[in-house]
């Protein structure tokens, strides 16, 4: 399936070498301006840029077919498309019938008879990530007029590690205004030259970000298999490169006691808040108010220039490829945004379900 969300629901379509990639973006609130610079700025962040990131620089020159009049959304919908222009479908004709290893050539070859478009990983591809963050501005950006930010950094590459969010809400601003989002700007340089060598040796590394939503209301989400953290996990599962995720203390939890996992509640200000934010905002599966955390971890770029042992699906045997082309050694930063859009995608379609189709431009109380 290419279409995710209950009421707010996104169909993607393209490969990576095909003319064009593209989102459509069904039940989206009407009224939401719809500020091109933004989007703009947000696919720029996705954007290869230096030495340690892929040479392929696409424009991502955007247009909205559908859904758009006078700058603002009109409820139909919105179907945004982006052309692909540096194209080199001939960087994988010598590696025909050779199966990349990491990737889902050998998958995708027997799901679909050998029809598929293998060239660079076809529908596959993280090429489509742009569609997610282009439609994934304008939900952002509607998100964070109504009181709702969402902010992420690379919390670790290999065995360097970035602070954790404290100051959650600052910090969200500050990063989000970084080429290289890291809380503590001291490990910048340690990881750039992790990725650096990984580049220079012809391999790649992965690493973890860390997510967080703030100003969210209690009782988003539903008990069961809707639950916030269901949606999510299945929403960061459709990135190609996510392998695992956990919410709040995650996998710590297995070091806690009871009396250290739980977060007491309090009255401030006749709200109701939690000394501790362990469970990452959430109880049951709905928000508790507290900000949403959750940690994403990336695999290594699959596509590496060192030889590996594989199959040719020609010619039935086993053989060894050499990766050439275009690629990144780490898309830990590039994939910031991309993890950003689609968890608003995920806010926005609970929000919806809660309080209507006109929340994103009317907003909600906050009051418990």
């Amino acid at each position: 399936m290419n279409t995710f969300g209950k009421l707010l629901r996104i169909s993607m379509f393209g490969e990576s070498h095909g003319a064009k990639i593209g989102i459509t973006i069904d039940n989206i609130t009407p009224g939401l301006p719809i500020d091109q610079s933004f989007i703009k700025e947000c696919l720029s962040k996705r954007r290869p840029t230096g030495p340690n990131e892929t040479p392929r620089v696409e424009i991502d020159d955007f247009e909205i077919v559908s859904g758009e009049f006078n700058g603002f959304t009109t409820g139909a919908p919105l179907t945004i498309l982006i052309p692909n222009n540096d194209t080199k479908p001939s960087d994988y004709d010598k590696t025909l019938g050779l199966m990349r290893p990491g990737h889902a050539d050998y998958t995708s070859h027997i799901k679909y008879s050998g029809y598929e478009d293998y060239r660079g990983g076809g529908h596959f591809s993280g090429r489509l990530t742009a569609a997610i963050v282009a439609g994934g501005a304008i939900v952002l950006q509607a998100l964070e007029k109504i009181g709702i930010k969402i902010g992420s950094h690379i919390l670790k590459i290999r065995d360097v590690e970035d602070d954790k969010f404290t100051d959650i809400e600052n910090q969200i601003d500050e990063l989000n205004e970084l080429y290289f989002p890291v809380i503590n700007q001291s490990v910048l340089k340690e990881m750039s030259s992790i990725i650096t060598e990984a580049r220079l040796s012809n391999d790649s590394v992965g690493g973890i970000i860390e997510c967080g939503i703030t100003g969210l209301p209690v009782g988003l989400g539903e008990p069961m298999f809707d639950s916030i953290e269901s949606v999510l996990s299945h929403a960061m599962f459709s990135i190609g490169s996510v392998k695992g995720i956990e919410f709040g203390d995650g996998f710590n939890f297995a070091n806690l006691l009871g009396s250290e996992a739980n977060d007491e509640l309090f009255y401030e200000n006749n709200r109701v808040q939690t000394k501790t934010n362990h469970n990452g905002g959430i109880n049951g599966g709905i928000s508790n108010s507290m900000p949403i955390l959750f940690n994403v971890v990336v695999k290594p770029t699959a596509s590496i220039s060192k030889a590996q042992d594989t199959i040719n699906i020609n010619t039935r045997k086993n053989d060894v490829i050499e990766i050439s082309g275009r690629h990144d050694p780490a898309i830990v930063r590039r994939i910031n945004i991309v993890l950003r859009s689609m968890s608003a995608f995920v806010i926005a379609d609970f929000l919806i379900q809660r309080y209507g189709i006109n929340v994103l431009r009317e907003g909600f109380n906050k009051n418990n």
